[in-house]
């Protein structure tokens, strides 16, 4: 037996803590102090979160894209679907809030109607120059129209990119400074200048204006998430505190309770800022999530003072057991939990780490304010009231305790067909489900940015950048003849998805100059020949206002070309489907002994990311089982218990995937963190009963039945408490408005509702019906450590109490 945990140690752990409350309450006090000064180093996160590790081929290919034609994710869209835009009024507004626009030191350049040029040819001296399309500073509702009939009807360069191809719909195309958009500054000019600009052009003109683009959604998303951190610690401290009076019926409890939690959710928020960590859609989860974990360890330790003051009736005597009873049982749940939590740390996704350490930690962390904070200023009060321990004794908790002693002892049969049925439908489910990667997803789909997001997926066939790199391997080889046609011919396959857009690339601008060396004729908007090129090259070489056109689909050695597309908000497996559909054509145009293609952008990196964490979704889930079952077997030191205990923590992971698969709940990074922490949550049950399953046994004489419904009458009410404080804390997260947070707090309050059910009922049916296969003292050793006194441990308690019953504690 482990010298380290062993009852007399935590009797002495009792005596330090209570001689020393002064002492411990400073350097409570202090520590939270500290933790509190490290707030300022939080900040939010102002890009996507990259779930793949750095040297991950994806992320080597998106960041040598990002080397030669810098962030790609820079541009907002400003849409209007209205035919009075193009009347006097409103077009002058509509030029004036653009020009206000562009004249922000955050915008490189803009695209809108007022500022549009065209590309005209001029003889003398031969050239092209850009020229503006609209040349009247104050056009008539007649020239207006005109110019609205020319721009659908005769600029193709443009299509897509200022006017929709489907309808008559307009947009502007701003281009942020590329270094502001991963950074507070791109937050500070859409919050506080964007928006409100927006709003009064509408307020103005009565015109709706549709507005996306990365950066938007990227900014209104993280601003959601800023929002709903205080909402679920709010709605999580009201839930929890509303239940755990329920059952205490007493406000001290309730609030010294609330008191612990909140100090162990200052710590949670300094340890996210003393790691320099971001604030993500993840870490946001962590402070409710101390909430809801650290409940159940107030639960414990006031249930066991109230169960010894109507014992005895002596407080230091009370004070003193419940730390040298329960606080050994409540480290090992507390343990397995933080275990669950700490997988993560052992992917490779930086995000999942990061989660992993600052809740794992955490954990720990709520459990030693427990210990410390409930037993200290419960010595500076009264002892409880007779009102106060009515709980004890309810008739409806002896009820439902009653009715699974009954289910164990005549009904085993039908909890084995239960769960096995259960299981069966299960696995039909698991079958069903689905892996998305969309990066929009998760976000809030009632929020006017994600309606605006369909608005453009409808109007420009997407919104999501992916970027197509093309190598010619050599020196101002996009420039040939046969490289244009080439891409033209893998625009042309682009265009032919439907969950892809137009493409835009180097081939339009060729394509507009050959139109404009045919005095702006549209048909003659196509790439020119070898001997047009001949006629056409002259114009070119003095052609002025095209630099920034050519540097953002060309680099500037002129070897590699960027063809830009837009993805509609579609899953991993349909774009997979595209991938799979293109890649053998590419080849074909680009032949790989002479040209490199690849394919990125930061919706597909998100994709792969999430294909990537769905493959080490089982190895984080083994470790966590694995991990679990080696702590267990250092505790109770029996093979075959292990394999009886896993059954029911591992059969509400399968009903739960079973779930997702019937209710269309895909695996994506948010669901994925619900099977090792539910697994991690739901074993602390598993412990407590097989720990006093074990007692009972020795006390009585390994006689299996007696022993299992004792252990079932012990730990039940405590089982019950924490697991409904548990189901609905983790049920709060279903008020967010991510849909990825809606589904991690459902799937985990659902798991952990049949964890519950799982070893309150399936547990003890297996212990009985293996009755003479465990029924020996050689399958059952003595443990490595204790998890809950033994009577020999009250004795020595209790000899402990006698030698200090003349020390008091001061009210």
């Amino acid at each position: 037996m482990s010298k380290i945990f062993t009852f007399g140690f935590w009797n002495s752990v009792a005596r330090l803590i209570l001689r020393n409350r002064i002492v411990i309450i400073l350097l409570i006090l202090a520590t939270t102090a500290f933790f509190a000064s490290q707030w300022k180093n939080m900040r939010f996160s102002f890009t996507e979160a990259n779930l793949l590790p750095d040297d991950h081929e994806v992320n080597q290919e998106y960041n040598a894209f990002l080397d030669k034609f810098g962030e790609e994710g820079n541009l907002i869209v400003m849409g209007v679907k209205d035919s009075t835009l193009f009347t006097e009024k409103n077009y002058q507004a509509w030029k004036s809030l653009n020009d206000s626009l562009q004249s922000f030191p955050e915008v490189d350049y803009a695209i809108s109607i007022g500022n549009l040029n065209k590309l005209k040819k001029f003889e003398d001296p031969k050239r092209f120059e850009m020229v503006p399309f609209i040349t009247e500073a104050n056009p008539d509702s007649l020239l207006l129209a005109t110019y609205e009939d020319e721009l659908f009807t005769k600029l193709p360069f443009y299509e897509n990119l200022v006017y929709s191809a489907h309808s008559n719909t307009i947009q502007s195309a701003l281009y942020l400074n590329k270094e502001i958009v991963n950074s507070k500054a791109r937050k500070d000019f859409v919050i506080e200048n964007l928006d409100p600009m927006i709003k009064d052009f509408e307020s103005k003109t009565g015109i709706d204006v549709r507005v996306s683009g990365m950066p938007y959604i990227r900014t209104l998303n993280s601003q959601n998430i800023i929002d709903e951190i205080g909402l679920f610690i709010g709605a999580a401290l009201a839930v929890t505190s509303l239940i755990f009076f329920f059952f205490f019926r007493s406000i001290r409890a309730t609030v010294i309770s609330m008191v612990t939690v909140c100090i162990g959710v200052m710590w949670a928020f300094g340890t996210i800022g003393l790691m320099h960590y971001e604030i993500t859609v993840l870490t946001a989860l962590i402070p409710p999530l101390i909430i809801v974990i650290g409940i159940p360890n107030c639960i414990f330790l006031i249930n066991k003072y109230q169960q010894e003051i109507q014992k005895h009736g002596n407080q230091a005597k009370s004070l003193q057991r419940v730390i040298a009873k329960v606080g050994n049982a409540t480290l090992m749940t507390n343990i397995t939990t933080a275990s669950g939590f700490a997988t993560f740390i052992l992917t490779e996704s930086k995000l999942l780490k990061e989660f992993g350490i600052v809740a794992s930690i955490n954990i720990v962390a709520i459990f030693i304010l427990s210990l410390l904070i409930i037993p200290v200023i419960y010595s500076y009060m009264k002892i409880p009231k007779s009102k106060h321990l009515k709980h004890l004794n309810r008739q409806w908790i002896g009820s439902f305790v009653g009715w699974m002693e009954k289910m164990v002892r005549n009904h085993r049969i039908a909890v084995y067909f239960s769960a096995v049925g259960l299981l069966a439908i299960s696995i039909i489910g698991i079958y069903n489900i689905k892996i998305s990667g969309s990066l929009l997803e998760d976000m809030p789909q009632q929020a006017d940015f994600f309606k605006d997001v369909k608005f453009f997926e409808e109007e420009f066939d997407g919104i999501m950048p992916l970027e197509i790199l093309v190598d010619t391997k050599r020196p101002r080889g996009v420039l040939k003849s046969s490289s244009l046609k080439r891409l033209e011919r893998l625009e042309d396959l682009i265009a032919e998805e439907p969950e892809l857009s137009q493409p835009l690339s180097i081939t339009r601008l060729v394509k507009y100059s050959k139109q404009a060396y045919y005095n702006g004729n549209p048909k003659y908007y196509q790439l020119p020949s070898s001997q047009e090129q001949n006629f056409i090259l002259p114009y070119t070489k003095n052609m002025e206002g095209n630099d920034d056109l050519v540097n953002t689909y060309v680099d500037s050695t002129g070897q590699f070309a960027r063809i830009t597309t837009f993805m509609k908000d579609i899953g991993t497996d349909k774009m997979e489907k595209i991938e799979d559909n293109l890649w053998p054509k590419i080849h074909k145009i680009f032949p790989e002994d002479r040209y490199e293609v690849s394919m990125t952008g930061k919706a597909l990196v998100f994709q792969k990311g999430t294909t990537y964490l769905v493959h080490n979704l089982v190895l984080s889930l083994s470790l966590a089982i694995v991990l679990i079952a080696l702590l267990m077997a250092w505790m109770f030191r029996s093979f075959r218990m292990i394999l009886i205990s896993l059954v029911p923590n591992l059969l509400p992971l399968l009903i739960t995937a079973g779930m997702m698969g019937f209710l269309g709940v895909p695996i994506k990074p948010s669901t994925i963190l619900v099977f090792s922490i539910a697994f991690g949550i739901s074993v602390d049950d598993t412990i407590h009963f097989l720990a006093k399953y074990r007692q009972e046994l020795k006390a009585n004489d390994w006689k299996i039945k007696r022993s299992v419904y004792a252990a079932l009458r012990e730990t039940g009410v405590s089982m019950f408490y924490t697991s409904i404080v548990l189901f609905f804390g983790f049920s709060v997260f279903m008020i967010s408005s991510f849909g990825g947070t809606v589904a991690l707090g459902g799937l985990v309050s659902a798991t952990l509702l049949f964890a519950m059910l799982s070893n309150l009922l399936l547990l003890p049916s297996l212990l009985l019906s293996l009755e003479r296969s465990i029924a020996n003292k050689e399958t059952l050793k003595e443990p490595a450590m204790r998890i809950i006194a033994t009577p020999e441990d009250e004795e020595e308690i209790s000899k402990d109490d006698e030698n200090h019953k003349n020390q008091k504690i001061e009210n």
